[in-house]
């Protein structure tokens, strides 16, 4: 990787690890791309399907206390999810900065491999306390899967459209909200939450084939070191990014996380119709993970700034109108959505920022990510937990929301003063006003112009 903020692009037009001058066509880069998404696919699956099967997760579980009273299993149950969370938190950058110098096909290949076994245990852990650590294992590879493969997609996608290339990972994820998530937690529904799991067992095994026989091979980055990959947290812009997607994304896993309970207590539907709830946060985020890739490409932190005032409104109406079942569904679809669309500018602003460290960059969004996921799960629990009903997890997402915006202005402004400071400064050297010197791009990214190509 070179010494610039970027890793370089390929002279040749092939991918780098393919072979000196070899370019993949259309189709191939096409399959290897799919393959990658797959494993997207079943990440999606993974984490968000308990999300509509927590009552019968509580009640397998948690018997005495979903016969004592079924709220207080549900939010515990909900310690699950957040699990996942924070085994992601782990996982990205420990995994991610310390095996960034190796073979990234390998790595891929290992990571879903992981998947494949993770899940396997948490479909037969016996107690809710092994269901617990099952599932913090299981996530552990999470964040480096999305950062490395994110890392080959964009070099596959070439100059230009790295933000296309994270929202086409991505999309395995978004999709298997629409799809995958929705029937394999009415699979779960009609037989067990276990055998949910097995499913998406199954769907690992698939992904870790195809990345293994579809995916194009690529070096890691021989002069990648642990210290050099952890320099990045030295940077206040990277603090502040993740300190975006933490807080501010928190808001929509508060809502997601209690879909299943919104559905059935608040808009009075019944258990059938959860899944068609799934559906609509899925669709929601398919739509805006395509449109937030583009949005990024023409600037990740333009995109934040003005994505964030509407993800508060839209989560505001849901609030407000849940109760009534045609509007909870229009709004879980349009919050999917802007929640979607604000993942690639968060994920695309990183790697700006991050300087030489790419590899600890890309995984760690999803790191930020999952703090919010557990954050907003965690929150919601407690506010269910203390009798605030379902409708209060929505309330706690506006707020979470409502902070990540605060911090994404706040950065903004940051880094406006620190340009500035940099152009008088090289006034008063020079008189003239030049190009920052080599290494403040790092530092200060300019916030209107479209993300450099990767």
């Amino acid at each position: 990787m070179s010494t610039s903020s970027h890793a370089p692009s390929n002279p040749t037009g092939g991918v780098p690890g393919a072979g000196p001058g070899l370019a993949l066509s259309p189709a191939r880069t096409r399959t290897a791309l799919l393959a990658l998404a797959l494993g997207g696919f079943g990440i999606g699956a993974t984490e968000f399907v308990a999300m509509g099967l927590l009552p019968q997760i509580a009640q397998d579980l948690l018997p005495k206390l979903w016969a004592e009273r079924a709220d207080d299993a549900i939010a515990r149950s909900g310690i699950l999810i957040s699990a996942y969370a924070l085994g992601v938190v782990v996982g990205a950058p420990t995994i991610a900065a310390a095996l960034a110098r190796f073979p990234r096909k390998g790595l891929l290949i290992s990571f879903a491999a992981a998947f494949t076994l993770g899940t396997l245990l948490s479909a037969f852990a016996p107690t809710f306390e092994l269901a617990v650590l099952a599932r913090f294992v299981a996530a552990l590879p999470h964040g480096a899967y999305f950062g490395i493969a994110s890392l080959v997609a964009a070099s596959l996608m070439g100059e230009g459209k790295r933000g296309q290339g994270v929202a086409l990972v991505m999309s395995g994820l978004t999709i298997s909200n629409v799809f995958g998530v929705p029937l394999i937690t009415a699979l779960g529904q009609q037989s067990s939450w276990r055998v949910a799991y097995l499913a998406v067992t199954g769907i690992f095994a698939g992904a870790t084939l195809a990345i293994a026989l579809l995916v194009p091979r690529q070096p890691g980055d021989p002069g990648a070191t642990l210290g050099r990959e952890l320099s990045a947290l030295r940077r206040g812009q990277v603090w502040f990014a993740l300190g975006i997607g933490a807080i501010g994304f928190g808001g929509f896993f508060a809502v997601y996380t209690y879909v299943a309970p919104m559905t059935t207590d608040l808009a009075g539907l019944p258990q059938s119709a959860v899944p068609w709830a799934l559906v609509c946060v899925g669709l929601g985020m398919t739509v805006g993970n395509i449109l937030g890739g583009r949005a990024a490409d023409r600037g990740p932190m333009r995109a934040i700034l003005w994505l964030f005032p509407i993800f508060i409104v839209a989560m505001t109406a849901l609030a407000l109108t849940a109760a009534t079942p045609v509007t909870l569904l229009a709004f879980l679809f349009v919050v999917g959505a802007l929640a979607a669309a604000i993942s690639p500018a968060i994920q695309t602003r990183l790697m700006d920022v991050a300087g030489d460290s790419q590899t600890l960059a890309a995984a760690l969004n999803h790191s930020a990510l999952n703090v919010g996921n557990s954050l907003g799960a965690a929150l919601g629990a407690a506010a269910i937990a203390a009798g605030l009903g379902y409708r209060a997890p929505t309330w706690i997402g506006v707020g979470l929301a409502v902070a990540g915006l605060l911090l994404a202005l706040t950065s903004y402004a940051v880094q406006q003063r620190t340009l500035g400071r940099q152009a008088s400064g090289r006034q008063a050297v020079t008189g003239v006003r030049g190009e920052a010197p080599d290494g403040a791009q790092d530092e200060a990214v300019d916030l209107l112009e479209p993300a450099s190509p990767l």
